[in-house]
């Protein structure tokens, strides 16, 4: 078993800086998670902590029935594949993913039988004589997700392993990642600030802010209901619509609109109104939000349209291609039922 508990867990630099700030987490054996958040919000430094690179102010880190927490990186039986690879330039794709079993001091022809086994798993096969330099940075990337898998970790640690590849091979690689990791069955953690990584790959996501967990769910829960505004503000390609509103008479009052309000809360309550660009589509009638067209953004197979309401909000929706409004034009937009979203405006938290 690979789970992985934390209990109560800061990691504080010298200068003071809480990177991490007592935490809780637990993740499940063979599961695929995400650590995202914007940078400096401590979840590379989470991930060093786990693998034993970064030590522990306060707190505990186990993974299986071990306490790890003051076990050296190496006897902990994790993984780590970089932002930029760490591949040694100056060694064969082959020696670079049997340089662990060499450390190991694994015989030469264990460490050949599995450099090639692995690489051939990888589709690296015709690639084992040749340098790092000679490779392209989608393959580099396969070495190190090689060399990391053959030493037969229970922990597989990914700190934006992406990053440096160009828009079509960061495709790529992500399906092939997700592929790879349900093959192996291996307990994995991937830092990222890419959120549409994060949603794609993961079993379950942690958002962290400040070196803190804000919000622990599956992707559907994490994009369809954040649990706060920093949640709501942070996931998602087109940001979430964050409004001011009022209950009025048991209604919702937003944008020169009157809505029915999602949850009951007594009249006065000022509210910060949530609703994603998705949820809501062009009505020729019903309760919704009017406004004027005043820009279109094309994004390929769809449009965002951006409302000027009455009361100076301004409101994004996104509609398919071929279906925008005319500049200038007034129309409504309807919240998908159920997908209107209340939040706190004294500390960001969801109403409901």
């Amino acid at each position: 078993m690979a789970r992985i508990k934390i209990d109560q867990l800061s990691t504080v630099y010298p200068n003071g800086v809480r990177a991490v700030d007592s935490l809780d987490l637990e993740i499940a054996d063979g599961e695929f998670f995400a650590l995202l958040g914007p940078s400096g919000c401590g979840k590379t430094t989470l991930l060093r902590t786990i693998a034993g690179l970064e030590q522990a102010t306060e707190g505990t880190v186990s993974i299986g029935e071990q306490d790890v927490t003051s076990v050296e990186p190496g006897k902990r039986k994790v993984a780590m594949v970089f932002q930029d690879y760490a591949l040694f330039p100056h060694m064969t794709v082959s020696e670079n993913i049997s340089y662990p079993l060499k450390v190991r001091r694994q015989p030469k022809t264990q460490q050949r039988e599995v450099a090639e086994r692995t690489a051939n798993s990888l589709s690296l096969g015709g690639l084992l004589e040749r340098r790092p330099g000679q490779l392209s940075g989608g393959q580099q990337q396969r070495v190190a997700l090689a060399r990391a898998v053959a030493i037969d970790a229970d922990v597989l640690l990914l700190d934006e392993p992406l990053s440096n590849l160009d828009a079509r091979l960061r495709l790529e690689a992500r399906t092939f990642l997700k592929r790879l990791q349900k093959e192996i069955g291996v307990t994995t953690v991937f830092v990222t600030h890419d959120q549409a990584e994060a949603l794609a790959l993961a079993d379950r996501i942690a958002v962290m802010e400040s070196g803190r967990i804000r919000q622990l769910g599956s992707p559907r829960e994490v994009f369809g209901r954040p649990a706060d505004t920093f949640v709501a503000n942070f996931i998602g390609s087109t940001p979430m619509n964050l409004l001011d509103g009022t209950i009025e008479n048991g209604q919702l009052a937003v944008a020169g609109a009157k809505l029915p309000a999602p949850v009951n809360l007594p009249d006065e309550t000022k509210v910060t109104v949530g609703v994603r660009p998705e949820y809501l589509t062009l009505e020729a009638e019903g309760q919704g939000i009017t406004g004027t067209v005043s820009t279109i953004e094309n994004l390929g197979v769809s449009s965002l349209v951006t409302l000027e309401c009455p009361d100076g909000s301004l409101v994004g929706l996104t509609v398919r291609e071929q279906h925008e409004p005319a500049i200038g034009s007034t129309v409504t937009a309807v919240p998908e039922q159920g997908r209107l979203l209340l939040y706190s405006k004294e500390d960001g938290t969801i109403l409901g």
